[in-house]
């Protein structure tokens, strides 16, 4: 039996998060705006929608699984835990590295070479590599297995034709 308040203190968690995602897509405005007028370029800007589509619906995904009964399981959690921070610590070390640079976008500036010092020193793609432990991790953190792995599987798909488009862009 699913305890009610692991059920609400997973979705309270899943609100926080969403909320960081909010103030996230609205830094990521802001410097899309002061790039584009700075003669940057944008990528593949069909992707948008279909990325925005499928984070959205990760939350949702997560939310439902757990409410209609996906279990609670105090070890599993612990792992799932560890893994979200280590998934969060390298998506803020991406945005802290490129500062006004990030984007969810893909948006380059020609000319310039791509940043590669702070965290991008040690890894190419910091910021998927932490989305992809997030959308693993998050969902277990109450036994959201069928989401974790589905939407694993989903974003896998994605971030194969956004990778190719991003280094398309930046590396020619």
């Amino acid at each position: 039996m699913v305890s009610m308040d692991s059920r609400v203190l997973y979705s309270a968690f899943l609100v926080i998060l969403a909320i960081q995602r909010l103030f996230e897509l609205r830094l990521s405005k802001r410097n899309a705006t002061r790039a584009f007028l700075e003669g940057a370029k944008e990528a593949a800007p069909h992707q948008v929608p279909w990325m925005t589509a499928m984070h959205s619906l990760w939350f949702v995904s997560c939310a439902a699984e757990v409410w209609m009964g996906a279990s609670f399981h105090p070890g599993i959690f612990i792992l799932s835990l560890a893994v979200t921070v280590i998934g969060q610590t390298l998506r803020y070390a991406a945005i802290r590295t490129l500062g006004p640079r990030w984007n969810v976008r893909i948006i380059h500036f020609p000319g310039k070479p791509p940043v590669q010092t702070g965290i991008y020193r040690l890894v190419r793609h910091p910021n998927y590599v932490g989305v992809i432990l997030e959308i693993a991790a998050v969902p277990m953190l109450h036994g959201a297995w069928i989401t974790s792995i589905a939407f694993s599987i989903i974003n896998g798909i994605f971030l194969y034709f956004r990778i190719r488009a991003e280094e398309n862009a930046v590396y020619g």
